[in-house]
């Protein structure tokens, strides 16, 4: 049993889910494009190439089901569309995104600086603040430059 069929088997069974094939190849191909923010489209098209036998309706009901046991983290940019990415249990919060407005491009910002800013929060507000995520929009090297 590799890491990703433990994960997916850990997880449903301590929720009293089903644990089925279909579920550990979807859990797969976030794995394996860690850190890329798949949509449900990209997941099919991903896992379909594996297994024939997954459809569209079984993917959209995993992940929303990963997204919901906090698996993965749902994340919607300027066109509408949700994405999902693998959360990493080691992170203490969300990472951020830069998205440019002009070609659509997605960069990841791996710091935070917000510590403060939320045990003020805590504090001021009596607020328990388990996370947060934050967007910035704005126009990318390459856009800039073709200015």
């Amino acid at each position: 049993m590799d890491r990703a069929e433990n994960v997916v088997k850990d997880l449903l069974k301590s929720r009293g889910l089903k644990y089925t094939n279909q579920r550990v190849e979807i859990y797969r191909v976030f794995m394996e494009n860690r850190g890329k923010h798949l949509s449900c489209e990209d997941v099919y098209e991903i896992v379909s190439k594996k297994d024939g036998d997954i459809g569209i309706a079984t993917v959209y009901r995993t992940v929303q089901l990963f997204d919901e046991l906090g698996v993965l983290y749902s994340i919607s940019f300027n066109d509408q569309i949700t994405r999902y990415e693998l959360k990493d249990e080691t992170d203490k919060h969300y990472h951020h995104h830069a998205i440019c407005l002009k070609c659509g491009k997605v960069i990841e910002v791996e710091y935070d600086l917000l510590d403060a800013l939320e045990e003020k929060i805590e504090n001021k507000e009596n607020f328990k603040i388990i996370d947060h995520n934050l967007k910035f929009y704005g126009y990318c090297a390459d856009c800039q430059k073709k200015e």
